[in-house]
C-alpha cells in the first residue's frame, strides 16, 4: 500500500482504507433498531434456558411495548436511551391460566425496569442486570387464525377491565366454530347450541341459540351461564391476534378463545 503523505491525518485514514479495499463500517450490516415487531426464542436466567411459546412477541415503541408472554397478552411503558439501553415500567396484562406458566412467570420478571440492548443483523437481546436474557429474532409473527372456518377454545371470561381464566373443571369445555356460510355451533361448556351469526366489519352478532337441554351444575354451568348471556347481548366487536379471538359486548363483558384447527 502506498505511503500516504502531507495529507491531514482524517483524510488519510479515509484514503488508506479505501485503498485496502475496506469501507468506514467495516462492511457490516445496519444493525436493526429496537422499535419493531420481535418474536421472543428464549429466555436466560439463573443458568437455564427457557424456549419460548410460538406466540410469544415484544412489539417496542417510541415509548410504549405491547406483547404477548406466550398465552397472556401485556402493555408496557417504555424510555428508550437510544439503541444501548430500555426502561421498562410494565402496564396491563391479562390473567389468564396458561400451560407454560413457568415461561410466562420468568418473561414477566425480565422485562421490567433498565435492560441493555445486544443488536446483532435480524437480532435483538435484551439483558438485566443480573445477566439474564430474553432473546428474539425480527421474523415476522405466524399468521392469525381467521374468524370463520376456526375452532375457538374459550379460556377465559372478561368484564370490568379484567380477565378471569375458565374454572380447571370446565377447561376446553366450551368451543364454538363460526362456518363460512353463516352458521355457529359448538358446546356452551355443557350443552352444545348452533345459531346463525352475522358477521358484519368489526361485529359479529349471533342469533337466537339452540342447544340441548342438559341440567349444567358447578364451574361448566357457570361458564355455560355466561355465554348464553353473551352470545345473546347483540352485535360484539372481534379482534383476533397471535390467534387468540376477542369477543366484547356493548357492556364491556366479553370472551377470549385460542385459535384450535380449521373446521372440517
Amino acid at each position: 500500500m502506498r505511503t500516504l503523505r502531507n495529507l491531514p491525518a482524517g483524510l488519510a485514514l479515509v484514503l488508506a482504507l479505501a485503498a485496502c479495499g475496506q469501507s468506514g463500517d467495516g462492511g457490516a450490516r445496519r444493525l436493526p433498531e429496537p422499535v419493531g415487531s420481535w418474536a421472543v426464542e428464549s429466555l436466560t436466567t439463573g443458568g437455564r434456558t427457557l424456549h419460548a411459546p410460538d406466540a410469544a412477541r415484544l412489539d417496542i415503541g417510541r415509548d410504549e411495548a405491547k406483547g404477548n408472554y406466550g398465552c397472556n397478552g401485556f402493555t408496557a411503558a417504555v424510555v428508550l436511551e437510544g439503541t444501548s439501553a430500555l426502561t421498562v415500567t410494565p402496564g396491563a396484562t391479562t390473567a389468564m391460566a396458561c400451560a407454560d406458566q413457568a415461561f410466562e412467570t420468568e418473561f414477566a420478571r425480565l422485562f421490567t425496569g433498565r435492560l441493555t440492548i445486544d443488536r446483532g443483523p435480524d437480532r435483538l437481546t435484551l439483558k438485566t442486570a443480573d445477566g439474564s436474557t430474553i432473546a428474539m429474532t425480527s421474523k415476522p409473527p405466524a399468521a392469525d387464525a381467521p374468524l370463520t372456518a376456526t375452532e375457538w377454545s374459550v379460556d377465559s371470561l372478561t368484564g370490568g377491565g379484567t380477565a378471569s381464566s375458565v374454572p380447571a373443571e370446565a377447561a376446553g369445555a366450551a368451543r364454538f366454530t363460526i362456518a363460512t356460510d353463516g352458521s355457529a355451533s359448538g358446546s356452551l361448556g355443557c350443552n352444545r347450541f348452533s345459531a346463525k351469526a352475522t358477521v358484519a366489519g368489526p361485529t359479529v352478532t349471533f342469533g337466537p341459540l339452540t342447544t340441548t337441554r342438559m341440567a349444567c351444575e358447578g364451574p361448566a354451568g357457570e361458564v355455560e351461564r355466561a355465554l348464553t348471556e353473551l352470545f345473546g347481548s347483540g352485535p360484539l366487536t372481534w379482534k383476533i391476534q397471535d390467534r387468540i379471538l376477542t369477543l366484547t359486548a356493548a357492556d364491556g363483558k366479553g370472551l377470549t378463545a385460542a385459535g384450535a384447527s380449521a373446521a372440517e
